[in-house]
């Protein structure tokens, strides 16, 4: 008599939820438009999740701006207005972290971010209005191409 056991396959062990997965609040030098702020704020707020709010900027790579030590120079207007929504998600609870990123590439660092943090949300939400329709369509296009995670992206 022959006895033959059935094998079990066993699957590889999913990865369990990694705990703080954070809500990425983008834009590219502008401010952010009020819905992608809100929506931001709310999802940090009600997922009991860290915010990350980030500023992309394009700083030209040249010998000039090597050499002479030049970076990047923003205006206190700008700084207001970035600093509005860490300020109310912080009011509600939220651990914020404000984050400037210059690069000669800034879609690329902004993928390159989301990469290495693993948000659970990424809201791409520079006013489109002070934002270039072109540079617009192509940043959100590549994000949604290539970023890892949910997308909320501003209206045009």
């Amino acid at each position: 008599m022959l006895l033959r056991t059935a094998r079990t396959r066993t699957r590889p062990a999913l990865p369990g939820p990694s705990g703080a997965r954070p809500v990425v609040l983008a834009t590219f030098d502008v401010p952010f438009a009020a819905d992608a702020t809100a929506i931001a704020v709310d999802t940090a707020v009600e997922a009991g999740q860290p915010l990350a709010v980030v500023n992309v900027a394009e700083v030209p790579l040249g010998p000039c701006s090597t050499v002479l030590g030049y970076g990047y120079v923003g205006s206190d207007e700008l700084e207001r207005e970035l600093r509005r929504p860490a300020e109310l998600a912080a009011s509600l609870g939220v651990v914020v972290e404000r984050l400037r990123v210059c690069s000669p590439h800034p879609v690329d660092a902004l993928l390159q971010l989301v990469a290495e943090r693993e948000p659970g949300l990424l809201v791409l939400g520079p006013d489109p209005r002070r934002l270039g329709t072109r540079f617009y369509r192509r940043a959100a296009r590549r994000v949604r191409e290539r970023a890892a995670c949910l997308v909320w992206l501003a209206e045009l």
